[in-house]
């Protein structure tokens, strides 16, 4: 008698019925969940009218007063910079530097440079740009995005330390520790899926769909990949040539998309600062926000912070600006402040989150290691707050004539004041109509300079037909 092996039996499983309805549970608590978040906010802003209408009168004139004229310049000079290869010549002279450091394609130095200069969310227009127009792939972009995403110097050492704080001494060291530790989170990312295949770019569900356009190389391209300077620089005004070549509008037609964009986006941004605003003045008012800071207030105490800005870091969660107000305005020591105060700025805020998601939106740029991010730059800004509070402690004292982060050798303080006005470059260029208008007509020039026939600009140039004459 042989024996059989025994039948192996498949694990207990519940009937089919069973698994549909968790399957529904599974879907409809969380849905359950978000609409009865939506309808208590609805019901707040019933009851407290007068306050959701004076906190969108806020947030409406900080959009028109600060954002709309600071940022409008920007993004259509940005789309300029792109058609007329201006993009591309940097990226092929700064590929040695941003490859190296934060494995980013050079043009990702543009991004950052504007970034810099306008504060968030030009780092996430320029990148979306960048990936629409398959400049960099789908990893190289969220790596972009993760550590160019920062505030204008402007903003950092006029509005939080002149307005908010009355300290001009610490408006350099918040700013200084905001980019290193945003220079931080980039070399970090740097190693953000780098085992992964990268494909190449616009091969990825997601971007757009349009095919590849190339131009024929010139026959002296063989010449030129020699190397050395010569060849560097003339890859990088060939890469500019071609970039123009490919762009093919007009002066008019350009000028008419960039406005009509740099609009369209503008008016978003503008939106999400009304409604962010909005949803912290009645969450403030209601006394919600109180409830919610407790738990926040016991993680500030194992940290060695005053629990008393646990509601500074719940409003600077939802919108940066009136985190830090509130932040500035607590009765609590000045490192804890400073330490809060560059911790909030680094995250930036849920609105400036939502601007970001709507920019990237038609990509396939998550929004997931852009959070990650935000959550490293805030940890690693606000550690260096305390690092640099600790080394130099004069700067934390109340003496108006300590030296602090403010150079006591006047070629020094003028040297560094002339460069941060320098970053204020597009309010003298448009200040100045001469300028402006010789701006317009080198641009004009190039643009004369480019393709008489676009539909014609793909194909090879004609060779002259040689003759030979008959003897």
């Amino acid at each position: 008698m042989t024996l059989r092996p025994p039948v192996p039996q498949r694990p207990h499983s519940p009937p089919a019925r069973v698994r549909r309805q968790n399957g529904r549970w599974h879907f409809f608590l969380p849905q359950l969940g978000m609409a009865s978040l939506i309808v208590l906010l609805a019901g707040l802003l019933v009851l407290y009218p007068k306050d959701g209408l004076e906190a969108a009168r806020q947030g409406l004139m900080i959009f028109l007063d600060v954002v709309f004229p600071s940022l409008l310049p920007f993004f259509i000079l940005s789309e300029f910079f792109l058609a007329f290869g201006v993009v591309h010549f940097l990226g092929v002279l700064l590929e040695p530097v941003m490859r190296p450091l934060f494995n980013v394609p050079g043009v990702g130095a543009f991004a950052l440079s504007m970034g810099l200069a306008a504060g968030y969310p030009m780092d996430a227009v320029i990148t979306a740009r960048f990936r629409r127009l398959r400049l960099c792939t789908q990893l190289e972009a969220e790596r972009l995005l993760a550590f160019t995403n920062t505030a204008d110097p402007l903003f950092m050492l006029g509005a939080v330390a002149v307005g908010m704080f009355g300290r001009p001494d610490i408006g350099v060291l918040l700013a200084a520790v905001h980019y290193l530790s945003s220079f931080t989170v980039g070399v970090l990312f740097r190693y953000y899926r780098r085992s992964d295949t990268e494909a190449a770019p616009g091969s990825r569900t997601g971007a757009p769909a349009t095919p590849e356009r190339h131009l024929p190389l010139p026959a002296s391209a063989a010449a030129e990949r020699d190397g050395g300077l010569v060849g560097w620089l003339r890859r990088a005004v060939r890469q500019m040539r071609r970039a123009r070549l490919e762009d093919g509008r007009s002066l008019g037609q350009l000028l008419n998309d960039s406005v009509q964009e740099s609009m369209s986006t503008m008016l978003r941004i503008g939106g999400f600062i009304i409604f962010f605003s909005v949803l912290t003045a009645i969450l403030r008012v209601s006394g919600l926000l109180v409830w919610i800071a407790l738990p926040v207030g016991v993680l500030l105490r194992l940290f060695g912070l005053d629990p008393n800005l646990a509601s500074s870091v719940l409003a600077g969660l939802l919108e940066l600006d009136v985190g830090v107000a509130q932040a500035a305005a607590t009765a609590s020591p000045l490192l804890d402040r400073l330490v809060i105060a560059s911790a909030i700025i680094a995250w930036s805020g849920l609105s400036v989150h939502g601007q970001v998601a709507s920019i990237v939106q038609g990509t396939d740029i998550r929004m997931g290691p852009y959070e990650a991010a935000r959550l490293l730059h805030a940890l690693i800004a606000g550690f260096y707050t305390a690092v640099a509070l600790f080394l130099f402690p004069r700067t934390a004292t109340a003496l108006a004539d300590s030296l602090g982060f403010v150079p006591s050798w006047h070629w020094l303080a003028s040297l560094l004041n002339g460069g941060w006005e320098w970053l204020t470059w597009p309010g003298y260029l448009f200040g100045h109509p001469a300028i402006a208008f010789g701006l317009l007509a080198l641009l004009a020039f190039v643009g004369w300079m480019g393709p008489r026939h676009p539909g014609n600009r793909h194909l090879p140039r004609l060779q002259r037909p040689r003759i030979s004459s008959f003897r």
